[in-house]
Order: structure tokens, then C-alpha cells, then sequence
């Protein structure tokens, strides 16, 4: 079988998954008999989903996520089927997993949708690694790059996976 970036990228979230103490399983997840792509079961209850940015673009150093409205109705499924539902976003480049909570990432696209005043057909979630801080994630106003929404949220580099199985 030929070997693809997503599984590469995507290995070295799971594998740290695999590594952790509480781990006791992992599965393709499955909704309404489909298995959802790039997701993940873990033991019973947990789902987590992966993306990954090789690196970061522009002026900003910016890794982009963008969510389309068929990811989000996806998570929203996920989310009601599960006890914990988390994304993990792979900064390839700066060999960071920024993980959050599906609640997160949903507050962050009301942002968004609320400043926009309408939906729109794709969400970008912007992450950034400083050197020697916390990941920042975060979504711009529309129209503006580089001005952020509201709160950014922090996220501790090394948080990662602890905070799945918490």
C-alpha cells in the first residue's frame, strides 16, 4: 500500500496517543455505519480528529486548518455521539500537535460566523508555534488578515494527549 502524507503526519499524533497510559484501543470511527476519514475512536468514549499543515505561510507564520461546513456537520455528529471529541491539528514544520476540544473549535467558528453575520463556506483556524511559548490558535476578522477575533487560545505544546484521556 502506498504510503500517504496523512498517514505519516497523522502517525505521529497517534502514536503518542498509543504511547499514553490510559490508552487502551483505537479504531476507524464510525458514524451511522460509515467510517469518517482522518478520525479516530479511542477506548470507548473518546473521538479525535486530525488535520495536519506542513508549514506555516506568510508574514504571520501561520499553519491554516480551514473546516468546510460538511467537517463541521461531521464533528457535529461526532460530538453527539461521543463523551470527548478533540481535533489534533499536526504542525508538521514545527512538530507541534495542537489539540482542542470540539466545543473550542465551534465557539471559535461562532466567532467568526458572528462577525461575518453570515455562514460562510469554509472556517480557517489559524495556529502559530512562538518559539519558547504556547500555540496560539485563533481565527482573523473577515476581510482583515492578521487581526484576530477576539481571545486567542492558548494551548500547551505539551499538552498533547494528556488532554484527551483527562
Amino acid at each position: 500500500m502506498k504510503i500517504h502524507d496523512d498517514h505519516m503526519y497523522h502517525g505521529a499524533a497517534l502514536i503518542q496517543i498509543a504511547e499514553h497510559p490510559q490508552f487502551t484501543a483505537i479504531n476507524s470511527l464510525r458514524i451511522r455505519g460509515s467510517t469518517v476519514a482522518n478520525s479516530y475512536q479511542i477506548n470507548n468514549d473518546i473521538a479525535v480528529s486530525l488535520k495536519y499543515a506542513c508549514v506555516p505561510v506568510g508574514g504571520f507564520k501561520e499553519y491554516i486548518f480551514n473546516f468546510t461546513q460538511a467537517n463541521l456537520a461531521e464533528l457535529t455528529s461526532i460530538k453527539d455521539r461521543y463523551r470527548k471529541c478533540f481535533i489534533a491539528l499536526v504542525c508538521v514544520q514545527g512538530r507541534e500537535i495542537c489539540c482542542l476540544s470540539v466545543e473550542e473549535l465551534f465557539s471559535l467558528v461562532e466567532r467568526r460566523r458572528n462577525a461575518a453575520g453570515r455562514k460562510e463556506d469554509v472556517y480557517s483556524l489559524l495556529v502559530t508555534a512562538p518559539k519558547g511559548r504556547s500555540l496560539r490558535a485563533y481565527v482573523n476578522k473577515p476581510g482583515r488578515k492578521g487581526m484576530r477575533l477576539g481571545k486567542e487560545l492558548i494551548v500547551s505544546r505539551s499538552g498533547f494527549p494528556n488532554e484527551i484521556f483527562a
